[in-house]
């Protein structure tokens, strides 16, 4: 029996494809038409479709034992109403197909569920924002956030009413190959040789590297018991890196030597603040609170903590942060190259 990916052209997806590929599982992808060559070269069968077509999941799902829903929408320019569509009608599908087929259901969520800013103010930067945490109000422009709570609630609802078998994973800031939002970042500013370091740079940063998501993804379909379960999968293998060796690892496989420009908190949530005002300038109806979130990011000790998914799942990053950034710059370098 095979196992059907979501997104599996997208960070998660492609390194779930390639973790499940490696122990021989066959592999299907529903993926956009045009984006079929991406997963066939990972090792995927491709069936081209929308994720918000039911047809589309009716092929795709069929014979299928497992289904990891990684597709999601991010970028915060689209409306409200596309984020709906693509991240929890699209969820609800899923979960339909998965029931259809007696399959388990391996939803990529976000530890967004909880709360940006809030999560990390109330676990206090000591690390203890775990699954019974309650969740926090969000923002009514934070349409990731948003919508990633209502797949949770809708599956967790359908958990309960149908008998679906529904495993949630809630990773932080994902990097890795393929990345396209927080890796390119890193690498152009630690490039360029001179990166600013907020606050004393000591925090243990609440990144995650994709690879060892899919390590949890293959723990989660394996896993015995049903209903549902939510597990935060916020680690690489230790030991954690700091914001300073996190740079520092970067400028390493880069083969940059780096120069640290310090900033105060106080300067920092300045910036922000100029920034998130001409945000608003331009465009009154965009969410620009992920600035402020960005700088918490920084000066807070990842709180989320994965003792229950080691506990339950058995799972253990395979990568530590090191080993995974050099994976991870690598990549980005052949990419240069062929380009």
């Amino acid at each position: 029996m095979t196992v059907l990916v979501t997104g599996g052209s997208g960070l998660v997806g492609s390194h779930v494809i390639e973790a499940l590929r490696a122990r021989g599982e066959p592999v299907r992808a529903l993926v956009r038409p045009g984006a079929g060559g991406a997963v066939t070269r990972l090792g995927a069968e491709p069936v081209a479709g929308d994720a918000t077509d039911p047809e589309a999941w009716r092929r795709a799902a069929q014979g299928a034992r497992a289904i990891i829903h990684a597709a999601a929408l991010v970028s915060p320019r689209d409306p409200y109403e596309r984020f709906v569509t693509v991240n929890v009608d699209a969820t609800r599908l899923a979960a339909r197909a998965a029931r259809a087929e007696g399959a388990r259901l391996v939803h990529i969520s976000s530890v967004a569920v909880y709360g940006r800013t809030a999560a990390v103010a109330v676990g206090g930067g000591r690390g203890r924002v775990t699954e019974t945490f309650a969740f926090q109000p969000l923002h009514e422009r934070d349409f990731y956030a948003r919508t990633k709570r209502l797949a949770e609630d809708l599956v967790q609802e359908e958990a309960a009413r149908e008998g679906l078998n529904v495993i949630v994973l809630r990773p932080n800031v994902i990097y890795g190959e393929r990345d396209r939002l927080f890796t390119p970042k890193v690498i152009r500013v630690t490039r360029f040789g001179i990166v600013p370091l907020v606050g004393p740079g000591a925090t243990h940063l609440a990144c995650v590297y994709a690879g060892n998501v899919a390590a949890a993804v293959l723990a989660a379909v394996d896993a015995p018991g049903g209903g549902f379960r939510a597990y935060n999968v916020t680690e690489d293998a230790p030991p954690a890196l700091d914001q300073r060796e996190f740079i520092s690892a970067f400028g390493d496989a880069l083969g940059v030597r780096v120069r640290r420009v310090p900033i105060s908190p106080a300067l920092a949530r300045a910036g922000v603040g100029v920034w998130t005002a001409w945000l608003r300038l331009r465009d009154p109806s965009r969410y620009a609170g992920l600035g402020r979130a960005a700088v918490s990011f920084l000066m807070t000790d990842n709180p989320y903590v994965c003792d229950r998914a080691r506990a339950e799942l058995g799972w253990r990053p395979p990568f530590g942060t090191r080993e995974a950034i050099a994976r991870t710059v690598a990549w980005y370098r052949t990419q240069a190259r062929a380009s």
